[in-house]
């Protein structure tokens, strides 16, 4: 892992092209999403369809404190921090009376929360309105900029990852599976549930809201339809899913394995039927792969051997 590490700090001073520095942007982007959202989805069980709304949330807290302070872009980068404690914050107030509902009302709940952050941006004019938010750019050229982005991101999944580790290695991350498993026999073990999931819901918006803050650096343009695209709180879900939501590692393989397809599924396949295969996906690994390809995999192999 180390040196796999070491490869990808360095993969940009080799000269790639800018469309493969771009490409593996997006990769660690999934990666830092659907680990985040694996914090209450996969640990805790609550399956969240509206995680995109952090995403949103921190793009648009980094993009207005850059224009409110006059910041520039590099001060603005360091906006995305207050951004992911805005995140965290919202989601602490949107949590509390939503994480009482459970299965599918959750679900349908975030799914809408997602909606009404868009549509409320969209009304907002000193939020852009339907129009957008342009930010400032760096005076650099196209190959220095989006070097600088991917290591940025690079080590923001890197730190999304390792807290999604030591959550899961954690009494928090053992709190949050006898959750999952069952409320109400973790809450006759002295486990304080409603206290878990508010802790695991806010952590879990904290990173996608400095992954939007950066996002919208990268741009330096951010509009309500895009980064509150439901189709991204989707493809967090099917990412973690496909992995293993019950491990850390699952997300990672999920997320790299979908991104990749869905590179070739907008390359060589027309959108509409790009969304046909990831649905289809979708429902497969609902119904087979309930637990995630790590762990399919791994009973085929137990039972060969046996």
């Amino acid at each position: 892992m180390a040196i796999a590490l070491i490869g990808l700090v360095a993969f940009p001073l080799f000269g790639p092209p800018v469309y493969f520095i771009s490409f593996v942007f997006w990769v660690f982007l999934y990666v830092c999403l659907s680990s985040s959202w694996n914090l209450i989805g996969g640990y805790a069980g609550y399956l969240s369809f509206g995680h995109v709304a952090f995403f949103g949330i921190g793009a648009y807290a980094t993009a207005m404190i850059g224009k409110i302070f006059g910041l520039s872009i590099t001060m603005t980068l360091l906006a995305t921090i207050p951004a992911g404690v805005i995140s965290s914050f919202i989601a602490i107030i949107v949590g509390y009376p939503c994480l009482r509902l459970r299965g599918p009302y959750f679900a349908v709940i975030t799914l809408c929360f997602s909606f009404v952050s868009q549509l409320t941006v969209k009304n907002l004019e000193f939020l852009g309105g339907a129009d957008g938010l342009w930010l400032k750019s760096m005076d650099v050229p196209v190959l220095v900029n989006r070097t600088i982005f991917y290591e940025l991101m690079l080590f923001l999944t890197v730190l999304t990852v390792w807290v999604s580790y030591l959550v899961g290695r954690s009494r928090f991350g053992a709190g949050l599976r006898a959750i999952k498993e069952d409320e109400e026999v973790a809450q006759t073990m002295a486990i304080n549930a409603p206290r878990l999931k508010i802790m695991a819901f806010a952590l879990s918006a904290f990173f996608p809201g400095i992954a939007g803050g950066i996002y919208a650096c990268y741009l330096s343009y951010i509009h309500p339809d895009v980064v509150f695209d439901v189709n991204m709180s989707i493809l967090q879900v099917l990412m973690a899913l496909f992995g293993g939501a019950s491990s850390w590692v699952g997300p990672v393989v999920g997320a790299v394995s979908l991104t990749l397809v869905n590179e070739g599924l907008s390359t060589f396949v027309k959108a509409e039927l790009a969304r046909i295969i990831y649905g289809l996906l979708f429902i497969i690994v609902i119904v087979f792969m309930p637990n995630g390809i790590l762990e399919f995999f791994s009973r085929k192999r137990r039972k060969i051997e046996r």
